[in-house]
């Protein structure tokens, strides 16, 4: 049981750490646009929802092993 939850708080850094690279990401795309989503062209704005997808699924991963690490620890 240790081992599965040392796997799952290795698996929540790894995933904190994506999360973090995709927000910088998405920072940074907005502010070559000058902080504005809406001066961005329209393959700009794809990858802008593309970026916010994905980070809103592995916030959404996020949220589930914490609660998973969370029920284990009670």
């Amino acid at each position: 049981m240790e081992d599965d939850t040392r796997s799952q708080v290795e698996r929540y850094r790894l995933l904190v750490l994506r999360y973090e690279a995709l927000d910088q990401e998405i920072d940074d795309l907005i502010m070559s646009y000058g902080g504005v989503a809406e001066k961005m062209p329209p393959e700009a704005l794809e990858k802008y929802r593309q970026l916010a997808r994905e980070r809103s699924d592995v916030q959404n991963e996020l949220r589930r092993l914490e609660q998973k690490l969370m029920d284990e620890d009670d």
